[in-house]
């Protein structure tokens, strides 16, 4: 996320109170970065509902960590548009949107009524049986072994190779593909961040040229055939979709399995209860998907407007720092405690509202896939005793490496 023309430190808005400014270091900051979750928790102990965050690196914003909050600027956007949300470089003279995300409604509609029907749930479904297949392939590759690295021996190959099968990309490609995912959303220089935006654009572009030719069944090819109103989308139009939908698929579930893993490896008796009650993996998950949520949302007031006795203008950077509403104690008690038997109420790991995750449906079912076949084969795992657990910087939050022993 540091790839922003960013706004100075003290370039703060007159009609922001003093009181409310902090400079937190989110995403960024040697706090965060040495356990981001446990650093967005404690932000209701330390911070304001509402306050506003000033950084040198991916700019200034109003923030907030309360989950009514979120919620009702995620379901507004009346109040709060997505345009220009995404932080990345584009060249001004050939600029595109990310879409959807990036569209209001109601444009937004024709977009994500394209590809509703492949991330249904009855279409997400039909993937399971080879989600488990690959699960098995990949831990068949290690177990012998008696310890592997996990993030790349399995928290990124599965959803990796299941999103670019989705989307009709190339498996040979994948580590170049997740090379650029990984400088883009996560390094701290822009100079490399701009390599890996110009890479991924060159060779998405190729592509879209050569699925215009040879379609086949992949979601690339759907989002070019696609008439919406009976008319094609335009070559901005299939780019920005196509390059959206690359990012998002790449990073946000490989880096929630990583998280959920350090957990499974730290905490022998959860695993064990997760085996125990295999009739509760849907709440499992749900829980699991609540505690270590990986994503941000940002938004852009379209006018003035009070929240919590706060005065926030048209044109103010908006930000639901969506880990932390997921800890709101008014909203979950105990928080921070992995509980199964939580009542069931609206998580945001997914934000909300028309700009809720596509992959939302395929995401909790790769994740319930994950955990049922490799806590089947491998039970008992640790972290190894010499490992240094440390974090991406950026946008989505996940640790670097995680080595287990078992």
């Amino acid at each position: 996320m540091a790839t922003t023309q960013a706004t100075p430190v003290m370039d703060i808005p007159a009609h922001v109170p003093p009181e409310l400014v902090r400079e937190i270091g989110l995403t960024t900051g040697p706090e965060f970065l040495a356990a981001p979750h446990a650093f967005m928790a404690k932000l209701h102990e330390t911070h304001p509902p509402i306050f506003y965050s000033v950084n040198p690196l991916i700019g200034n914003s109003w923030c907030t960590i309360k989950h009514e909050d979120a919620f009702f600027a995620l379901r507004h956007p009346e109040y709060f548009t997505t345009a220009g949300a995404t932080p990345f470089p584009r060249d001004p003279n050939n600029y595109f949107h990310f879409i959807p995300l990036e569209i209001d409604p109601p444009h937004h509609r024709k977009y994500r009524a394209i590809l509703d029907p492949t991330f249904s749930p009855q279409s997400v479904l039909r993937l399971e049986a080879y989600m488990r297949r690959l699960s098995n392939e990949l831990i068949d590759g290690f177990i012998d072994a008696g310890e592997v690295e996990f993030t790349t021996a399995f928290g990124r190959p599965l959803p990796v190779s299941i999103f670019l099968d989705l989307m009709g990309l190339p498996q040979e490609m994948r580590d170049t593909f997740v090379g650029w995912a990984v400088d883009l959303l996560h390094s701290q220089d822009r100079m490399t961040a701009g390599l890996a935006m110009r890479g991924i654009e060159a060779y998405l572009a190729q592509v879209i040229v050569e699925k215009t030719a040879r379609p086949d069944d992949g979601v690339i090819s759907t989002i070019i055939q696609a008439r919406p109103g009976g008319e094609p989308l335009s070559e901005r139009e299939i780019f920005g979709f196509t390059f959206f939908l690359f990012i998002a698929g790449l990073d946000t579930v490989f880096a929630t399995l990583n998280n959920i893993w350090l957990w499974l490896a730290q905490n022998p008796d959860r695993r064990r209860e997760i085996i125990a009650h295999p009739d509760q993996i849907n709440a499992q998950v749900e829980e699991l998907l609540r505690v270590f949520s990986v994503t941000f949302s940002g938004r852009t007031l379209t006018q003035d407007l009070e929240m919590r006795g706060v005065q926030m203008k048209k044109g103010d950077k908006f930000n639901s720092i969506l880990p932390a509403c997921n800890y709101d104690p008014d909203v979950f008690p105990d928080p921070t405690r992995v509980d199964f038997n939580r009542p069931r109420k609206p998580i945001l790991a997914f934000a909300g509202g028309v700009h809720s995750c596509i992959g939302a449906h395929l995401a909790r079912l790769e994740v319930k896939v994950a955990l049922q076949e490799w806590l089947r084969r491998l039970p008992d795992f640790a972290v190894r005793s010499d490992a240094v657990i440390s974090y991406w910087p950026g946008g989505v939050v996940g640790p670097k490496s995680l080595p287990l022993v078992w």
